[in-house]
């Protein structure tokens, strides 16, 4: 079996090393460590392989905490202490600036992070019927696989959901529709949590009597999605409390259907939207875009803070949704839909002073791209691919007078090689 040093992890979280002139991405093996393993994949440049035998640990290896690790994959480094999974995800975004974006910041932040444990509100699970495991299941996929992984409980979800796993799997297993279920998503608010069943075929009357009995006994809402996001409608209490997480820094509360986008960690982005607004500082008088803004978790705190804001947005029900958040909250807030990634959208945009960016995994290229016309000297740049920042970053210095002047890593999710982060650029 062949052996290796890992020299340091890769934004998937797997150890790197070289042997005979090849690299080597090993799944489990932990930077210092000295590990045996098994080839899973071989090519002419590089290897693909599993941890068998760590013959030198790190200091920093840790036992992970749930028993379905390794077989689950919604947790790639439980295996590693939770501060030095921080710490690896800021080299990670520090090595995509300069490799991929060619700039540096003058300033690392400070990493954000919160609780390392039960942290994710927002939860898609699959379900599937497999009569060989014993009946219904219900959890996340196997690693690298599309199955549907045979656990009974989850340590990052949640505990009153968590426990839920198990009644799932019994209430699913008992109903008509069994083989027309595939997926569950859980939505976790600060009242309320509701579990979105998405349904091929209408339930029968007595799935129905079913479902009832489960809502009223496991204190969640039940929401049946029959088609696409828009049909997801309330089963099972219909008069629940509505879902909303509050920002009380800012004396915020947003609300929000199951099937929005909204932060997974609501500790984290309570305390990622702080510093966003620190670097940001938005002040009277001052115009700020609010682009990609979805329900405004970032807008109405800038209004708050009493500059005149707009937000941008590609999908009009969250618009919708956005206006009646600011209208709840007493705000006022300009909304709009647009679309960002149109090239011939963005240069029809106005001017402002500052800019926050928060986009999805594709970045913001054909926005960042428009700014070359009218400037907003201050840009703080919210991001969930530290490639697409690194490249519109480089855009942003390297053609438009911009300056990195700092930027740093978003642990949003824990014991995950997912990286998310926050950059501050400005003019001049």
């Amino acid at each position: 079996m062949p052996r290796a040093t890992i020299e340091s992890l890769d934004r998937e979280g797997r150890g790197v090393a070289r042997r005979d002139g090849k690299a080597v991405f090993v799944e489990g093996g932990l930077t210092g460590e000295t590990v045996e393993y098994s080839i899973l994949r071989n090519k002419p440049s590089f290897e693909i392989g599993r941890v068998e035998t760590v013959l030198e640990p790190s200091a920093e290896r840790v036992d992970p905490r749930c028993r379905f690790f390794g077989i689950c994959g919604g947790c790639a480094m439980q295996h590693l202490d939770a501060r030095a999974q921080v710490a690896a995800k800021q080299r990670v975004l520090e090595d995509a600036l300069w490799h991929v974006g060619r700039v540096r910041p003058e300033t690392m932040l400070r990493a954000i992070y919160g609780d390392a444990w039960e942290y994710r509100h927002r939860a898609r699970l699959s379900v599937r019927n497999v009569p060989k495991k014993g009946g219904v299941l219900v959890g996340f996929h196997e690693r690298k696989s599309s199955y549907v992984a045979d656990m009974t409980g989850c340590e990052v979800l949640p505990a009153p959901v968590a426990r839920l796993l198990p009644e799932l799997r019994t209430l699913v297993g008992g109903l008509s529709i069994r083989d027309r279920l595939p997926q569950i998503e859980v939505a976790v608010g600060d009242r309320v949590t509701v579990l979105v069943l998405r349904v091929l075929e209408a339930p029968t009357a007595t799935d129905g009597d079913a479902l009832r009995r489960f809502a009223e006994a496991s204190g969640v809402q039940l929401w049946l999605q029959p088609g696409g996001p828009a049909t997801a409608a309330p089963f099972w209490p219909k008069d629940a409390s509505a879902l909303d997480y509050v920002l009380p820094d800012f004396g915020v509360r947003i609300g929000f259907l199951p099937t929005d986008f909204t932060q997974v960690n609501h500790g984290v982005n309570r305390v990622l939207v702080r510093r966003a607004m620190t670097l940001l500082d938005p002040r009277p008088s001052e115009r700020v875009g609010d682009f990609f803004c979805g329900l405004g978790n970032f807008t109405l705190p800038i209004a708050r803070l009493g500059a005149d804001v707009t937000g941008f947005e590609g999908n009009a029900g969250l618009i919708e949704r956005a206006r009646a958040n600011a209208r709840a909250n007493g705000l006022e807030c300009d909304f709009r839909a647009i679309d960002l990634f149109d090239a011939a959208a963005c240069a029809q945009l106005p001017a402002f002073d500052k800019a926050l960016l928060d986009p999805p995994r594709d970045g913001a290229i054909e926005l960042v791209k428009s700014f070359a016309t009218h400037p907003p000297r201050t840009i703080v740049y919210v991001s969930c691919d530290p490639a697409t920042l690194a490249r519109d970053a480089g855009v942003l210095v390297q053609t438009q007078g911009y300056r990195l002047v700092a930027a740093g890593a978003v642990n949003m999710f824990p014991h995950t090689a997912h990286v998310e982060s926050i950059a501050l650029l400005e003019r001049g």
